[in-house]
Formats: structure tokens, C-alpha cells, sequence
């Protein structure tokens, strides 16, 4: 983990031409270091260092999209309870300042670029006072007359940085003790209540954030970050979902990533139960969920604000377990007692966040939740009991900067015998498919409430019904009209096993292209989902639906979109497989990350109702298209990308594991990019698992690529004699009790034409070394 604290130093640009000292790198286990993030990007002066262990980092603006695999907490020993933090294994040295630093420097970023970037600041002014807006009135207006005056001056004092020094240092002292009023309605006995209908926690943070940003301007950078840590203490929910998610995907993200995988693992196992019970289990999911992962934000902000005490000692790596509730493989059944053991994991984390000592506090933080858009919550809400605030909660958790909670979840049981006309929305246009008004499913965005429908078991839909829905995904205007149609189309494709009737008659171009503007416009990860599994089913079952979705979105804006989502850029990925591609359209810039991020974590197959694939073959498919589909000069460009960030150690990682057409072409890819950038040949040639390599040609022997000789060649055009000496004495050990040379005879004998000279150049090579072997 030292080598990792170097990394974040010199991606921070902490780095003064001189190497760190480390003292006994080697010395603690994994488990035992101090955490911090890894990233997968990698400076390329690395590259040509095969003898530094450490993976450099490059500088990037904004928050990464990317960390690298890394050993989850749920892997670690866990202590004897859940609520635990951590118990020291030992007496932690004294933190590196290093360290200390690089974390200051991260936390430094977002209140420099507060500073410098006015768009930016406008952005963090307006997200603040849309969580500050009084929902009725009280005695308590002081409070938010105290956060208004300390805004103004913050931002007087950034828009004129010339004023006298004596000025100057007034407004902050006056701005601080201003916001330090405010920032106090955190402690134990209020911090659960609210001042003018708005939750005390909320006020808390964001006075935290604009404290954060005066002691920057005040140059303190120490207890500026810990200003900054402590807003995801007051409300890890808010910080993380729309104050500051960058900041949260950057630096608490990797911690929690096992949380999310466990998330989306029991989202799988829920696609098969009937609607009803579906329902009441996405609820409690999204509970634990959330809850959890609010609690390990908040452990891990604490957790680095010990890092910023002067002369502090490492504290111990923070706990945070996955939720203690039986799977929902386990059975259909659900009882108030299997109720009460999902929602429970950490009582004292429920008291904090839900206490009973405020009820007030309570509907608010679940309306908060449950919101269509956190920016825009009305007064009116207070109306709604708790019970609804409750139902409206979605399932799905990371919708920053859209509605946190579609009002299509209102509709999983909607009342199809209600249709009035539709009403025509500027939310949500189609611009293939608008042939007029039709009959759907709401009006505008009224909600239809019947708390005693309840669907039946295996009751399809009648085709009344599916005409709507056909009808409404074709020619309606309103977003929410168009998600509920999704929905009861894959209920009715469900239903019926996708049988030839249900196919006919919802997979046609029409049906297809209003499928592919919901995919473009709704924010509902739900909707998104169950979009791209009607769609691969489409595509998997018919070259003409493919050639349909490729005519809709020729430059593929719409997959792109969906990459980008931290949700289900897995599955995005499986379908953009599915429809096969061209380098032509894929001529964003962004498309190199974006794959990047699929190979890194699509390791386990993805599930699109019937469909199966893994995203790695997704990956390995546009890679290829990428860096082998265009141009010379682009073709190079793209490969220069994928070494620039950090993409050869997935590949290297590829290259070793894995089905064999996944290896040969990760063995392609990593070819490509030594040609792009003749720099990282050092760092493939000492990285790379010699044996693997020879295992691909062993198992090349039927159908050859020539990849796996391709970059053997590649490899062996190292600057030094000594390198190449010890790539091929390490080449010579063989595989599996094989000997090397008898390996690539065996396979000269089969080669193709073209491939037969590289194979003869390097057992030419070989058979050099071996003799000076037998001379010396």
C-alpha cells in the first residue's frame, strides 16, 4: 500500500524528481496497510521501469471513472459484530506525510476549483439551496440568514481576492463564526431534528462545504479537509448523491465497491419472482442498500479525518460488512420476521438515521430519498403520510443530477382500465415515431392510486392492454407514459416466454425506436434495465432488429449514455455486442475509458432474460474495432489512449485468465499498443506471464490467430541484450512440464505461411541462448 500513497502523490503532483523512501515495503501484509484508492491509470514513464513496483498514476480533472480491483472489506477478516469499525491488529506507525498530503491534495481539488471555476461555483450555490429551501415558517429564520450572509461573503471574497489583507482576514473570521453556528445543529441533541421543515443534517453539511472553502481561502488546507470529510458525516446520503458525488466516486467509492456488486447480485436473483412480491423486495433492498452504504461513507470520512490530525497514528481500516439479510434465493416467502431481519442490520445506524425522537425528521430524510428531484422538493409534501413516502422509494440508488425516484415506480400495478388522452410534454420528445395524441396510461403526470389492486400470479396481459402500450411507446410525448408501456410490454414478453404471437407484435421498427428514446431520456435504472433486456432479446432473435437500432443511433449516443451509467453500464454492454458496431460509429473520444471500465469489472456473465454474455467479450469486441477499425493514424491514437490509462494491466490480467479467444485477444490488443507506444514494450515484457503465453500457443494449435507469435516478436525487440536474455531465459522454462522449444516446433508445423518466419526468428533465438548456456 506504500507504493500506492507514492502513486496518489504524484498524481496530485506532490513529486519532486526524487524517489520516496519506503521502509520496509514489504514488511506488512495487505490487510495489515492503510488504505487509500487505487487507480487503473498509469503514468507511461512507468512503463519503461519494469523494476518499480509501483503503478504511476496520471493526473486526470475531475473524479474518476475508474479504480482498480482491489481486495473488498467483505474479503477481510470481519470482526466479531457488524457495527464494529475495526479492531487495530497492531500499534500503527505514525501516518506518512506523505500520505497525509496526497489526501489533503485530493480534498484540495474540489474547494480549488470552487475558487477558480465560476460555473462551478454557481453549480455547488444552486445544489446547496435547493436542499435549503424552507418548507414552512418559524422562529428559526436566523439560521438560514446565517448561511446566506457567510455565502455571500464567501463568494465576495472570491470574486475580489485584491481587497486589503485586514479586510480580507474580517470577512473570514465573520463568515466562520457565521457558518460555525449553522454547522452546529449537527451535535447529538439536534441533529436529528429540522429548523423550518428542513433536516438539521442537510443545514450541517452544507455549512461544512462553505467552511471548507473559507479555510482554503484562508490557506489552511488541513482543517479545510476535514471540514470537507465531515459533510459526508452529516449526511453521507446527500453528499454522495448530489452535493458531492465526483468527490464521493473518487474517494469513497473503491472502498464500497463490494456493496454494489452485492446490490446487483440480489437485483438478479429478484427478475424471476411475480410482481407483487418483486415489489415489496426492491423496497427492503433499497433500504439496506442505501443504509449501508450512507454507513461506510460515513466510517471512511471519519476515517480520514484521523488521518488529518497532527501526529496522528494510522487508525484501523473501517469494517463495513455487506447486509446481514438471508438472500433472496432463499425463498419466496416473505413474513413480518424475515421483514424485520432485512431491516436491521445496524440498529444504531437506523436510530441515527430514522430516530424515533423526531417524526418530522423522519418523514423528511424518507422524502428526501424517495424525491423526484432533489433539487425541487415541495412544500406540499409535507402532507404525504409515512407510509407513502415509503412506497415511493426506489430501488435503484445512483441517479445524481436527475429525479431520485421515477414516478413510473408508482405504476409497477398501474390501473389499465383508466386511459384518458395523453397530454402533450416537452419532457420527453420521439423523432421517429410521432404520429399524434393516443390512449395511455396516466394523464400527464397525475398518479393513479389503488392501494387494493393487486395483480395475480401468471395473469396475462389482455391484448386491450399490449395495443395501448404499443400504441402509447410509439406516439406519446410524456416520459412516464412511455416507461409504464415498457414495463407492461417485458411483463407480457415475459409472460409469454417470448412465443411468436407476443414477438410479432411488439417487435417491429416502431416499437423498437420508442424503446430506444426511453433509453435516451428516463433516468429510471429499473426501466433502463428491463429496456435493454427487451431489446437483446430483439437482436438476439433477428439480424433485422439489429440493423434497426444501428439505423436509429448511427453514432450510438444512446449506448454511450448508458456506459456512462454506473448501474448498468454492464448490461449496455452485452447488448452494444449484441448489435455488432462499426469503428465508424464510434467516433467519440470517450469510447476508450468507457471499455476500459467494462474489461475491469465485467467479469461475471450478464442475464437479458434469456440472454447470456459475458461484457469482457463485449469489451474485447470494441477494443478491436478501435484500435484495428480505422485509419492508420486514428488506430494508433486509440491504442496510445488505452496505454495512457492504464489499460495494459487488464489486458496483461487478461491475457492470463479467461476463455482462450479472450486471451488471444487481449495478447492483440497489447501488440497493438506496443506499436502505438514503443515506451511500454519494457513493461509488457517484464510483467507478462511467460508460461501463459505458451499455454495460448498450446492451445492455438487448431485455430491460430497469431496473436500470441505476433507479440512474442513484439516483446522480443527490447533495447537491451540483458533484457532480451532474461525474457527469453524466462521464456525457456517452459509450460507444464513442457519444454519451449518443443512447443513452438510443434506449432511451426501447423502455423500459417506468414506466421512460419516469427516462429522460426524466435526458436532461432532461443536456440542461441541455450547454446551459450551450454558453453558457459
Amino acid at each position: 500500500m506504500a507504493s500506492s500513497l507514492q502513486n496518489l502523490l504524484k498524481e496530485e503532483g506532490f513529486e519532486r524528481g526524487k524517489e520516496i523512501s519506503l521502509r520496509n515495503p514489504s514488511s506488512a501484509k495487505p490487510d495489515e496497510s492503510v488504505a487509500l484508492p487505487i487507480y487503473i491509470c498509469h503514468a507511461r514513464k512507468s512503463l519503461g521501469k519494469p523494476e518499480h513496483d509501483a503503478e504511476e498514476t496520471i493526473t486526470r480533472n475531475g473524479s474518476s471513472v475508474f479504480s482498480s480491483r482491489r481486495v473488498s472489506n467483505s474479503d477481510r477478516p470481519k470482526p466479531k459484530s457488524s457495527t464494529n469499525d475495526g479492531t487495530p491488529r497492531r500499534d500503527e506507525p505514525a501516518i506518512d506525510d506523505v500520505a497525509i498530503r496526497a489526501v489533503i491534495s485530493i480534498l484540495g481539488g474540489f474547494t480549488g476549483k470552487y475558487i477558480k471555476d465560476e460555473i462551478f461555483r454557481g453549480m455547488i450555490k444552486g445544489k446547496c439551496s435547493s436542499c435549503l429551501t424552507r418548507r414552512k415558517t418559524g422562529s428559526d429564520d436566523g439560521v438560514f440568514e446565517n448561511m446566506k450572509l457567510g455565502i455571500e461573503s464567501i463568494d465576495s471574497l472570491v470574486q475580489n481576492p485584491g481587497n486589503k489583507k485586514e479586510l480580507r482576514m474580517k470577512a473570514l473570521r465573520n463568515s466562520i463564526e457565521l457558518l460555525s453556528i449553522v454547522a452546529s445543529l449537527n451535535s447529538k441533541k439536534t441533529r436529528n431534528g429540522s429548523t423550518c421543515g428542513v433536516p438539521n443534517s442537510h443545514l450541517s453539511a452544507c455549512a461544512q462545504l462553505y467552511l471548507s472553502i473559507l479555510y482554503k481561502l484562508e490557506r489552511n488546507h488541513r482543517i479545510s479537509a476535514r471540514h470537507l470529510l465531515q459533510v459526508f458525516c452529516d449526511s453521507a446520503f446527500l453528499a454522495r448523491t448530489h452535493l458531492l458525488p465526483d468527490l464521493w466516486e473518487h474517494l469513497f467509492l473503491p472502498h464500497l465497491l463490494h456493496l454494489k456488486v452485492w446490490y446487483h447480485k440480489e437485483l438478479e436473483l429478484l427478475s424471476n419472482l411475480d410482481y407483487g412480491e418483486k415489489e415489496k423486495r426492491m423496497k427492503v433492498l433499497c433500504k439496506l442498500y442505501n443504509d449501508q452504504m450512507d454507513m461506510g461513507t460515513a466510517k471512511f470520512a471519519m476515517y480520514y479525518k484521523e488521518w488529518l490530525k497532527i501526529g496522528a497514528k494510522a487508525p484501523a481500516v473501517p469494517t463495513v460488512p455487506l447486509p446481514s439479510s438471508p438472500s433472496f434465493r432463499s425463498s419466496r416467502r416473505r413474513s413480518s420476521d424475515s421483514f424485520a431481519s432485512r431491516s436491521s442490520i445496524n440498529k444504531n445506524l437506523y436510530r441515527t438515521v430514522f430516530g424515533t425522537t423526531e417524526l418530522q425528521s423522519i418523514e423528511l430524510d424518507h422524502r428526501i430519498r424517495a424525491s423526484m428531484d432533489i433539487c425541487h422538493l415541495q412544500a406540499e409534501e409535507n402532507e404525504f403520510t409515512d407510509e407513502e413516502n415509503y412506497n415511493g422509494c426506489n430501488y435503484v440508488h445512483n441517479m445524481t443530477k436527475t429525479r431520485r425516484s421515477s414516478s413510473s415506480q408508482i405504476y409497477r400495478t398501474p390501473r389499465t382500465d383508466l386511459l384518458p388522452e395523453t397530454r402533450k410534454s416537452d419532457h420527453f420528445r420521439l423523432f421517429t415515431c410521432q404520429s399524434g395524441p393516443t390512449e395511455c396510461l396516466v394523464n400527464g403526470k397525475n398518479v393513479v392510486r389503488h392501494s387494493s389492486m393487486r395483480r395475480k400470479d401468471n395473469v396475462h396481459l389482455p391484448l386491450s392492454d399490449l395495443s395501448r402500450s404499443i400504441a402509447t411507446i410509439c406516439s406519446s410525448d410524456n416520459l412516464t407514459e412511455c416507461e409504464i408501456a415498457v414495463r407492461l410490454l417485458t411483463k407480457a414478453w415475459l409472460e409469454s416466454h417470448g412465443g411468436p404471437a407476443i414477438e410479432a407484435a411488439i417487435a417491429k421498427a416502431p416499437v423498437i425506436e420508442g424503446i430506444l428514446e426511453v433509453l435516451f431520456a428516463s433516468s429510471d435504472d429499473e426501466i433502463l434495465e428491463l429496456a435493454i433486456s427487451i431489446l437483446a432479446e430483439f437482436v438476439a432473435r433477428s439480424e433485422v432488429n439489429r440493423q434497426i437500432i444501428l439505423n436509429s443511433d448511427p453514432h450510438l449516443e444512446i449506448f454511450l449514455r448508458l456506459l456512462r451509467n454506473s448501474s448498468l453500464f454492464l448490461k449496455a454492454a452485452v447488448l452494444l455486442y449484441l448489435i455488432k458496431p462499426k469503428a465508424k460509429q464510434m467516433i467519440s473520444t470517450d469510447w476508450v475509458p468507457l471499455v476500459l471500465r467494462v474489461l475491469e469489472f465485467g467479469e461475471q456473465l450478464q442475464t437479458l432474460f434469456t440472454v447470456r454474455c459475458s461484457p469482457q467479450v463485449a469489451a474485447f469486441y470494441v477494443l478491436d474495432q478501435l484500435l484495428t477499425g480505422f485509419n492508420e493514424d486514428r488506430n494508433l491514437e486509440n491504442a496510445s489512449q488505452v496505454v495512457s490509462l492504464g489499460g495494459l494491466n487488464l489486458l496483461i490480467r487478461n491475457v492470463e485468465m479467461g476463455g482462450v479467444l479472450e486471451r488471444n485477444n487481449a495478447a492483440m490488443i497489447i501488440s497493438c499498443c506496443i506499436r502505438a507506444d514503443g515506451s511500454c514494450r519494457n513493461y509488457v515484457a517484464d510483467k507478462i506471464n511467460k508460461a501463459s503465453l505458451l499455454e495460448l500457443i498450446v492451445g492455438n494449435h487448431k485455430d491460430s490467430n497469431g496473436s500470441v507469435i505476433a507479440l512474442l516478436t513484439e516483446l522480443l525487440c527490447l533495447n537491451r541484450r540483458t533484457q532480451i536474455s532474461k525474457f527469453l531465459n524466462d521464456l525457456l522454462n517452459g509450460w507444464g512440464g513442457l519444454n519451449t522449444m518443443h512447443i513452438l516446433m510443434v506449432y511451426l508445423q501447423k502455423a500459417q505461411p506468414e506466421e512460419r518466419p516469427l516462429v522460426a526468428a524466435i526458436l532461432l533465438q532461443l536456440d542461441l541462448l541455450s547454446f551459450c548456456r551450454e558453453i558457459l
